[in-house]
């Protein structure tokens, strides 16, 4: 009788799961495209300082609660700057390159992340990668040689940017992977504070008094600090209520989203290249990503206890 309640339990959270990652993947891809419509007339280090005071602003309450040296006097500081430094890079590329190309074409790039960070795992984290793995990522990266051709006129710069902040991207995860212990509030608030201020930085050097936002526009760029934070909360509450295994898979859905608004706002329409290679590496994307949770389950059940003879 109380397995009843239990597998409905279960479903819930898997449902209310899913739809919180649906809900994270849909804010970041309005997100990019709200990036993609302000970088064509404002610098990314505008778009950088500004969406990242409004996301400063919506932390600061946060930090107080927890206390500003519990937020920021952490170990491994120069790790912590490392991962600021990848994240604001791979954001300024993100930007630049979705500017000369369309919307589903850069995201379809870096959904060759996870790939790329298996591959980086091997050397920078000592992991093991087995031969099936291996031939995932070999058919990923087929696929996104065909996204960089995607409407046969190959744009050398702008493809190559939006592969290189995928790489950037992914060392950023591989240095989120090595601050296991820190908080989540800490790498937020580092990465908020570290690209606002990098961005304000180069901001001197990038902007021009035609360029000054008007009231209308400098609130969207901040809408793209609230909607990132957003983003980032769904997800995370989405693991929170359901395995990985259930709820990854369908962060997918930011490529249906990416093509549909190249449509109705770009009027972009994707190849059947690009369809192509985003399949490729979305199904060797999920090929990867079940691999190693039926690699970590078998290392758990090895792990396990061992009964005894009559145990």
């Amino acid at each position: 009788m109380t397995s009843l309640p239990t597998a409905s339990a279960h479903a819930s959270g898997a449902r209310n799961g899913i739809i919180m990652m649906l809900l994270g993947m849909s804010l970041f891809t309005f997100n990019d495209a709200l990036g993609k419509w302000l970088v064509a007339e404002y610098p990314v280090a505008m778009l950088l300082a500004v969406r990242s005071l409004f996301g400063a602003a919506l932390l600061l309450p946060l930090i107080a609660r927890a206390g500003v040296r519990n937020v920021f006097a952490v170990k491994r500081l120069p790790l912590h700057l490392l991962r600021v430094a990848c994240v604001t890079g791979e954001v300024a590329l993100f930007y630049w390159s979705v500017r000369a190309l369309p919307l589903a074409d850069v995201m379809t790039i870096y959904m060759a992340a996870p790939l790329i960070v298996t591959a980086l795992s091997v050397p920078l984290l000592g992991e093991r990668v087995g031969w099936r793995r291996w031939a995932a990522v070999a058919v990923g990266f087929a696929g996104v040689v065909l996204v960089l051709n995607p409407t046969g006129a190959f744009d050398l710069v702008p493809s190559l940017a939006a592969l290189l902040g995928a790489t950037v991207f992914s060392l950023g995860m591989i240095c989120t992977r090595l601050l296991r212990e820190a908080s989540n509030l800490s790498l937020v608030s580092f990465q908020t504070f570290g690209t606002g201020l990098l961005g304000a930085a180069a901001l001197p050097a990038a902007a021009t008094a035609a360029s000054m936002p008007g009231v209308v526009d400098f609130l969207l760029l901040g809408l793209l600090g609230v909607t990132a934070l957003s983003g980032h909360a769904a997800m995370n509450r989405s693991l929170q209520l359901s395995p990985a295994a259930v709820v990854v898979p369908f962060q997918y859905v930011s490529i249906v989203w990416a093509v549909v608004l190249d449509l109705l706002v770009w009027g972009t329409v994707p190849s059947v290249q690009i369809a192509a290679g985003a399949s490729l590496i979305i199904g060797s994307g999920l090929f990867v990503f079940y691999r190693e949770q039926t690699l970590q389950r078998g290392a758990a059940a090895e792990a396990g206890p061992r009964l005894g003879p009559g145990e």
